[in-house]
């Protein structure tokens, strides 16, 4: 049985019929088009699917969809601004080798923006700690790291 669910996504208010049996992921690529958010393990393990739930880090494919009525979803797709403009943090990955195949990236920047929202200025430690739901196969991480970091620095040097 479909139950309609109302919730924010990326900003505008948004209405979908769902199946109880539905997970977040499916909803979000399937149904909403929105094909940033990856589809990888469908276990919760590796992070490809992340997105954001009341500013919380989620694993999407493990999420049930009707958990996010009247909550705030924010997928890689939201974080791009006016004309196109990429967010510092994607515009970090790409400026500092943090994207190799980019299967991880939209996980692995939207872990790192919620890491960010709650501690703006995080160690390397603490940056390691933050994605540490997210699998890559291709950088060995440091790029990934680097890159975080440096938006944490750009952030520190303007305040």
């Amino acid at each position: 049985m479909k139950k309609t669910i109302r919730f924010t996504l990326n900003g505008q208010a948004v209405a979908v019929k769902a199946e109880s049996h539905q997970m977040l992921l499916e909803v979000l690529r399937d149904t909403l088009h929105l094909t940033g958010t990856k589809y990888g393990c469908g276990e919760g393990e590796c992070g490809a699917c992340t997105v954001l739930v009341d500013g919380a880090s989620v694993d999407s494919c493990i999420y049930p969809v009707f958990e996010i009525e009247g909550r705030k979803v924010t997928t890689i797709e939201g974080l791009v601004g006016e004309r196109n403009q990429l967010h510092p943090l994607q515009k970090s990955f790409v400026e500092n080798g943090g994207i190799q195949c980019g299967f991880c990236t939209p996980g692995m920047i939207m872990s790192a923006k919620a890491l960010l929202d709650q501690n703006p200025h995080p160690g390397p430690e603490e940056i390691r700690q933050g994605i540490s739901g997210n699998l890559c196969r291709c950088t060995g991480y440091v790029q990934i790291v680097e890159s975080i970091a440096r938006v944490a620095e750009k952030e520190s040097a303007n305040e």
